[in-house]
């Protein structure tokens, strides 16, 4: 079975929250990532300065955060057609990460920022 490797090349900011993200085999997606920004990892991206300061990690050819989020870059590449399981994953995800830590010191569960 042949899995496609695709490389982020390059991406512009050209929204709160969205960029245009472009790969090594020519194409192009402009991806609004509001709707998934949610959970451990990727909630914290809802501070737009903190989405912002993407990067472009040119050893994986993936976007990265300070936060050490990232995203597959098939996942990516393929947003079209995998953007509605990502959120609808992202969802569940917002069901199952505290709200804030007072929540977490009451059911004894280390927060983590």
């Amino acid at each position: 079975m042949k899995h496609p490797i695709h490389r982020v090349t390059r991406f512009d900011i050209i929204g709160a929250y969205t960029l245009a993200v472009a790969f090594a085999d020519g194409t192009t997606q402009r991806i609004d990532f509001r709707p998934v920004l949610q959970g451990a990892i990727f909630g914290p991206l809802q501070d737009l300065a903190t989405f912002n300061a993407v990067r472009l990690d040119p050893e994986v050819g993936t976007l990265i955060w300070p936060n050490g989020a990232d995203f597959d870059p098939v996942t990516l590449h393929d947003w079209p057609t995998v953007g509605d399981e990502f959120t609808a994953r992202a969802n569940a995800w917002a069901d199952t990460t505290p709200s804030h830590p007072e929540g977490d010191a009451q059911r004894k569960v280390p927060w983590r920022a």
